[in-house]
């Protein structure tokens, strides 16, 4: 997998990026003119809502989804090219990007798995119950995690942005690494059967900390880092 052009990014996320380059955003986390860009201001989402903002071609469950629809576990959602849903269930938040798919696991509003077997998923997780992502080639155990995952049929992509998990190949549940992770500590590609080497280091591509503050935000949290410090040497853009 290949790091996007950036012309070929969903608009209101190259936006956003360009704003925090520019210092719009603060150490406080969104400002009114990210947060109406979006829309709404971000924050935690009122009980009995799912969906903070769609665009594009998006279902669930097979039926267009908008704002007002309501997600669950056992749902399915999808995604067209140029779709994209960011979205709540209980404790845990998700931007899905474009041309993906995910099922839900679990019941009502515990999630206890997400499968995700095509396109890119960016989610963070309340602390509590075990839960798994899972992609063509990977299943990853996660514990109160912010995770970033690509999934093709040949080659997953997983990155732990903060938290611990432990990543295993999805026919051979011996091949296992555990990450614990800081700050996209340790990007992992997870390649399909016959490679010489099934986890291989991976790089840094295609999600941000403005994505991971305004999830964490519509479930009332805030990540474990800071959007500024010196040792980014201002803001930070990948």
């Amino acid at each position: 997998m290949s790091k996007r052009n950036e012309d070929a990014e969903d608009p209101r996320r190259v936006f956003l990026l360009r704003m925090l380059a520019a210092g719009v955003l603060g150490a406080g986390g969104i400002s009114g003119a990210a947060a109406q860009f979006f829309g709404q201001r971000p924050r935690k989402l009122p009980a009995g809502k799912s969906v903070y903002d769609a665009s594009g071609a998006v279902t669930v469950n097979g039926q267009a989804a908008s704002t007002a629809t309501r997600i669950a576990a056992g749902d399915r959602i999808e995604t067209g090219a140029g779709g994209q849903i960011i979205f709540v269930v209980g404790a845990d938040a998700f931007i899905l990007r474009e041309n993906s798919r995910v099922e839900l696991g679990g019941s009502n509003v515990v999630v206890s798995a997400a499968r995700l077997a095509t396109g890119a998923l960016l989610s963070v997780f309340g602390k509590g119950t075990p839960k798994r992502v899972i992609t063509p080639t990977s299943t990853i155990g996660i514990r109160g995690t912010g995770l970033y995952v690509e999934a093709r049929a040949d080659l997953s992509y997983v990155c732990n942005c903060y938290g611990e998990i432990e990543i295993a190949a999805a026919d051979d549940p011996n091949v296992t690494e555990r990450i614990v992770s800081k700050h996209h500590d340790a990007p992992r590609y997870v390649l399909k059967a016959g490679a010489a080497k099934r986890i291989q280091p991976a790089p840094f591509i295609n999600h941000t900390d403005l994505e991971l503050t305004l999830i964490e935000s519509l479930v009332g949290r805030a990540p474990p880092f800071a959007l500024f410090d010196e040792g980014y040497g201002g803001a930070r853009r990948y």
